[in-house]
């Protein structure tokens, strides 16, 4: 008998994380300091259960983001990365922002409560991505090779991380957002001495 309420055991704990992990992720996208009893009670589970499995809301906010995360790398593999590179880089900033964007209040909980090299690790997966597409614009000679890729890879991540906190400071608009970080990596990754492409030789 032991041998079968273990395994219900289990299924009805991966239930109960994920419901959390779930609701965790849209209550944080909504406000960045939605509190564990809040999670809780959109999750459809007591505080004590919660705690069980995320013993601390850092914990929670960390899971929940890296649940984002991993959700937002699967929607970015139907991104076609064929072609021009620049055209490519321009299509991945354009569905990149799109994520970015809607968890952009999640990333302020996770900044609140997780050091830099946490966050950037958990972006390691999308910034895989990245990496691959500038080696191939640096082997195709439409990226610069003077600088290193992994500079180039941080330079767009920190560019498209900055546009979500220029929009929570209302200085930008969303609208506004992935033409401005398509055109300020654009001309960070073009070779020096040569011009930048317009967004509209790009489209």
């Amino acid at each position: 008998m032991a041998t079968t309420k273990i395994p219900a055991k289990r299924a009805d704990a991966q239930r109960s994380i994920a419901a959390i992990l779930d609701a965790a992720t849209e209550s944080l996208s909504r406000n960045p300091e939605a509190s564990v009893s809040e999670i809780a009670k959109a999750a459809g589970v007591g505080r004590v259960t919660l705690y069980g499995h995320f013993p601390s809301r850092a914990e929670l906010v960390d899971a929940a983001f890296a649940h984002a995360i991993e959700a937002g790398h699967a929607a970015l593999d139907t991104v076609d990365l064929t072609g021009d590179p620049r055209q490519a880089l321009a299509r991945l900033i354009d569905s990149s922002w799109l994520l970015v964007d809607r968890f952009r209040s999640l990333l302020v909980a996770a900044q609140s409560v997780l050091p830099p090299g946490r966050i950037r690790a958990l972006h390691a997966g999308p910034m895989e991505r990245v990496q691959q597409l500038v080696e191939r614009g640096q082997a195709e000679n439409v990226f610069r090779t003077d600088l290193p890729v992994s500079w180039l890879v941080g330079t767009m991540h920190s560019v498209m991380h900055s546009a979500a906190d220029e929009i929570n400071a209302g200085r930008l608009s969303t609208d506004k957002a992935a033409d401005c970080i398509t055109a300020t990596v654009l001309a960070a990754f073009t070779p020096p001495g040569r011009p930048v492409p317009a967004l509209s030789d790009l489209a």
